[in-house]
Formats: C-alpha cells, sequence, structure tokens
C-alpha cells in the first residue's frame, strides 16, 4: 500500500511545485482580493501544513499549530515545500501505517490539493495559464 501512497505523493509534489514555479518571484506577493493570502503566503501555508498534518495525523504526535516566519522568496519557498513533502514521503517509506495513518495521509492530500486550486486560480489571476493537471 505504500507505494501507491507514495506514487500519489509524488504527483502532487510535481504537479504542486509546477504550481509555484509558474508565478513569477515578483509576484509571490499577488493577492486576487485584499482579505486573502498572498501567493506566497499560500504555498507557505501548504508547506507547513504538510509538516503539522504529518506530525497530527499520520505520525499521531500532537502538535501546536504554529507556523513559522513566512519565506518571501520564490527559492525559499519551492524549497520549504520540497523539505515538506520530502519529510512526509520518508515517513511513510519508513512507517508501517495503520488506519489511522492513512486516512491522516489522505486529510494532508487533500488540504494541500484545496490550496493548490486557490494557487491555480490567482495564477490565472494573473493572466498565467497554469500547469496541465496531472493525476
Amino acid at each position: 500500500m505504500n507505494e501507491q501512497l507514495l506514487a500519489t505523493l509524488e504527483t502532487s509534489k510535481n504537479y504542486t511545485l509546477a504550481v509555484a514555479g509558474a508565478m513569477p518571484g515578483q509576484s509571490y506577493n499577488f493577492k486576487p482580493v485584499p482579505d486573502v493570502w498572498s501567493f506566497g503566503e499560500l504555498l507557505n501555508h501548504i508547506a507547513y501544513g504538510i509538516q503539522w498534518w504529518e506530525n497530527n495525523y499520520v505520525k499521531g504526535i500532537q502538535t501546536a499549530w504554529a507556523p513559522p516566519a513566512m519565506k518571501e522568496d520564490k527559492k525559499e519557498v519551492a524549497a520549504y515545500l520540497e523539505r515538506a513533502y520530502a519529510s512526509l514521503e520518508k515517513t511513510v517509506s519508513n512507517t508501517e501505517l495503520n488506519e489511522s495513518s492513512v486516512k491522516g495521509f489522505h486529510a494532508t492530500l487533500d488540504h494541500i490539493t484545496h490550496h493548490r486550486g486557490q494557487a491555480v486560480t490567482y495564477l490565472r489571476c494573473k493572466g498565467i495559464a497554469a500547469p496541465e493537471y496531472t493525476y
């Protein structure tokens, strides 16, 4: 089962990084309306969310919600996303997941998908074609 989860995770990572890469660095502060996160903040939230969901729902380690300072540079954000995905991949690779952990894994992916969809909308608001969706 872990092989299937890892394949799904790899697809998620690749598409998320493609979405992150499509926005020019100078537009990472773009907000379609004032009361929402910027594109960069949204991606930071995805990266931190991966870590938080992994701890709380895949590993079962109760962790308070305490996001770190936002990364502002496009390369820093991409590196943060890569580290978050790598950690979850390592956990899935090296852990015999129980039913609760698998549910947590799927909830993590659902959270990523939700916010990545918002990021795609931000790209479209800027007139940028979103990367072709892969699954």
